[in-house]
């Protein structure tokens, strides 16, 4: 399969996607991906129908022909002497969080060596079926390792800070990209509009905040007044009714409650002051400062934490309210350039 063959693939998944959230697939073709969708809500519990149709809907609109073609105008693609065998171990916090790293690996011309996670693997086993029906040359591209990875070249693995550790220590011999544990924070001026403070919440409550592109902590000017984000979560009141969101919840209610610490709670969120820049699922932290200079100096002090920042001032890595879950092609995880790592394995 050469380069074009690859983009015309993945364009026709993002239009499959696109008539899938629309309702224009034939009955069959809708069938069985409710089916594959059904399967990964029963298997992850944090998984729903509303969560994995903001997945396709962001891949949807950056699979099409312009916008992969502009990603790749920024590299320099030479056709491949040998192709390489690329390891992606795939977490499983968000619905098709490993796709990245799978579009990155396949358009560089290389072969994706997949080790699922069990927490998604339907949906991406669908795809896979889906790419091969339209090109059936691409079953040549890929294999999904069940065992133990044995025959790579290299490696992409995500997880968190421990299972990072041991993904140094176990591929040290290896060229590799490993990924860590990431935050996305919000820094408020106090003269954001009630439509910002609502996209805010999108923000922090899709994917029930279990993404690096979730807003976990939101900083604010002294004298702010709590209500304005506690009127803007209301929206999202759904999520109590998710068990595994519900028990998080529940548990650090109790454990703020047994230790005498101060906390807001509206029934389905917590807000919660602390320094940390990463919450548990069910709190929102967040922090007062007195200066820009402050905001600029904590910025500096924990980049490696942060994957982005929201806000309507210009600092580094923001992006507008409303647009955490929504990425574009460029837009690498850790900060690491993907692409740029697999054109040189060459």
């Amino acid at each position: 399969m050469n380069l074009n063959n690859r983009i015309t693939l993945f364009v026709k998944l993002g239009r499959f996607f696109s008539d899938y959230i629309n309702n224009n697939l034939e009955s069959l073709e809708k069938n069985k991906f409710d089916k594959a969708i059904n399967e990964s809500i029963l298997h992850n519990s944090f998984f729903s129908k509303k969560n994995i149709l903001k997945s396709l809907l962001s891949w949807s609109n950056v699979l099409t022909k312009k916008s992969i073609d502009d990603f790749l105008s920024n590299y320099f693609i030479k056709n491949k002497k040998r192709e390489k065998k690329i390891a992606i171990i795939m977490a499983g916090n968000i619905p098709l969080v490993g796709f990245h790293d799978f579009f990155c690996v396949i358009i560089s011309g290389n072969f994706a060596v997949i080790k699922l996670s069990s927490k998604d693997s339907h949906l991406f086993k669908f795809i896979l079926s889906f790419l091969v029906k339209e090109n059936p040359d691409f079953d040549t591209k890929f294999d999904v390792v069940e065992s133990k990875l044995e025959i790579f070249d290299a490696v992409i693995a995500t997880g968190n800070n421990i299972s990072a550790n041991q993904f140094e220590l176990y591929f040290k011999k290896y060229p590799k990209i490993i990924r860590r544990n990431r935050h996305s924070i919000a820094i408020l001026n106090g003269n954001e509009t009630k439509k910002e403070i609502e996209l805010l919440a999108n923000d922090i409550f899709y994917y029930y905040g279990l993404g690096c592109r979730n807003v976990s902590k939101i900083f604010i000017p002294n004298n702010y007044n709590l209500d304005i984000l506690f009127k803007s979560f209301v929206l999202w009141d759904e999520v109590i009714n998710k068990n595994s969101y519900a028990n998080n919840y529940n548990y650090y209610r109790a454990i703020y409650l047994l230790n005498k610490e101060v906390f807001f709670d509206n029934g389905f969120v917590l807000l919660k002051e602390s320094e940390k820049i990463g919450s548990p699922v069910g709190t929102i932290y967040f922090e007062y400062y007195k200066s820009d200079n402050q905001i600029k100096e904590m910025i500096k002090k924990n980049n490696e934490k942060i994957q982005c920042i929201v806000s309507n001032n210009n600092y580094p890595k923001t992006i507008k309210f409303g647009e955490t879950q929504m990425p574009n092609l460029n837009d690498f995880a850790d900060d690491i350039d993907t692409f740029n790592f697999l054109l040189k394995l060459n």
